[in-house]
């Protein structure tokens, strides 16, 4: 029954730290800040606060002693932050370049129930019917500013090793230009309609070789001259640009998958989808491209942040494990230094938030390194993932103060598990076997 009990308890216990390091990490950071400011007053206000800070600056005044041991558990958390940050800056950075293409007042109209261009399929003879709705913006030769557009994927060699990898060739319509007024050429020139030309994206001239300008490519059996390079700074950086008349017809595809269109002012979208609906011909979708993009990212944003949770609570696992060795072999160290201070009237909280500071310090350090280490290596680092087109998108990690301030609390979660145990046991410890065993 005793072994039940004990058993019941530590499994409480355990579930009990789990609760409280999920409320911590989830915690905005004006709860922290707010506990900070408590935990702070009452080590400044309070006999019991006053002697928890003569304790933890005696046993902080000790770590150069103890400098192995200090530097396991700054190093293993710092280890953890520097993957989680890196992992959720990954996902971070994708989210960005996705949420940054498109816009408010421009639209993608796809077929009834797809999520993505890929399974989309708009008729040669739905574009005249679609280009005539309310809510469409005219350019200045009065027609309606709407691109009936085909995404293709294509392999292309990479830079890196030379393997094939997928790259997005997007049929634009005359207007596409005109609706997409961020894209410009940042060298040589755009495609001519009715040829096998076409133009590369920033991102993908970086990622894939054989296209800068001038070069010919061989795709669907037929030779492609690359006339220019664009830059969007959004997803489109990653895709190879060419007349969608051409395209259709270089592939056998007889429809368009999608069409994007310049909104007539505020009020454009809402008129758009209300024709739509009203349109039994059209049994069509519409949302800002905005929404859109927005949307194809929220998929592998949460994979990302489910894998990198997953892969920083292993890791911390093992950082917990070796702050409780670190912080139990310094308590047993400390042994007479610790009965000393309870036979001077250190009474158990005091000794127990003594012992929970020094490592909650050890634990801030080695968050500020992991953080520092994410940033230094990857905020900004080029690399690319398959997006919602099965293609290659280019993007950049982003090492956001966001997540900067996600990794410093899980590593002082980490210090709190690891240094909770063993200041329980200091405090326990009792002062006449404390001092036998150090003499």
């Amino acid at each position: 029954m005793q072994r039940l009990k004990g058993f019941l308890f530590g499994l409480l216990t355990v579930l009990a730290l789990v609760i409280m390091l999920v409320a911590w990490i989830v915690a905005p950071w004006y709860v922290v800040l707010g506990l900070a400011v408590v935990i702070a007053l009452w080590l400044s206000l309070t006999r019991s606060g006053r002697l928890a800070r003569e304790a933890a600056k005696i046993g902080i005044a000790s770590l150069p002693q103890r400098w192995g041991a200090s530097l396991v558990i700054v190093i293993g958390i710092a280890g953890v932050v520097g993957v989680l940050v890196a992992m959720l800056a990954m996902g971070e950075g994708f989210k960005a370049t996705l949420d940054q293409t498109g816009s408010t007042d421009s639209a993608i109209i796809l077929r009834a129930g797809s999520q993505a261009e890929t399974n989309s399929v708009i008729t040669r003879d739905q574009v005249p019917l679609i280009s005539a709705l309310p809510g469409i913006a005219q350019g200045a030769d009065g027609k309606p500013l709407a691109s009936p557009e085909l995404s293709q994927v294509v392999n292309l060699p990479t830079t890196a090793d030379g393997t094939d990898a997928n790259v997005q060739f997007r049929g634009i319509g005359p207007e596409g230009w005109a609706i997409r007024p961020n894209v410009r050429i940042i060298e040589g020139r755009r495609f001519n309609p009715g040829l096998r030309e076409l133009v590369v994206g920033k991102g993908a001239l970086r990622q894939f070789r054989g296209l800068a300008v001038g070069r010919q490519l061989k795709l669907a059996n037929q030779m492609w001259t690359v006339v220019g390079v664009f830059e969007a700074k959004d997803s489109h950086d990653s895709e190879l640009w060419t007349d969608a008349d051409v395209l259709g017809p270089a592939y056998q595809r007889q429809a368009f998958q999608s069409m994007t269109v310049k909104l007539d002012g505020k009020a454009g979208f809402k008129q758009l989808k209300a024709a739509l609906a009203a349109d039994p011909r059209l049994k069509l979708d519409v949302d800002t491209t905005r929404d859109y993009y927005g949307k194809q990212s929220e998929g592998l944003t949460t994979l990302i942040r489910i894998l990198g949770s997953v892969i920083g609570a292993i890791m911390a696992i093992g950082a917990v494990f070796g702050a409780l060795n670190s912080m139990y072999a310094a308590v047993a160290g400390r042994a007479r230094e610790i009965a000393t201070l309870r036979a001077l009237g250190f009474r158990g909280l005091p000794v127990v938030t003594a012992v929970m500071l020094e490592t909650m310090l050890l634990a801030l350090l080695g968050g500020l390194l992991g953080a520092i280490i994410a940033w230094t290596v990857f905020n900004g680092y080029t690399v690319s993932t398959l997006g919602q087109n099965f293609s290659q998108v280019v993007f950049q990690f982003k090492v956001s103060p966001e997540l900067a301030w996600t990794g410093l609390k899980w590593a002082l979660g980490i210090g709190l598990v690891g240094g909770l145990f063993p200041a329980l046991r200091a405090a326990r410890l009792p002062v006449t076997e404390a001092l036998r065993a150090a003499g």
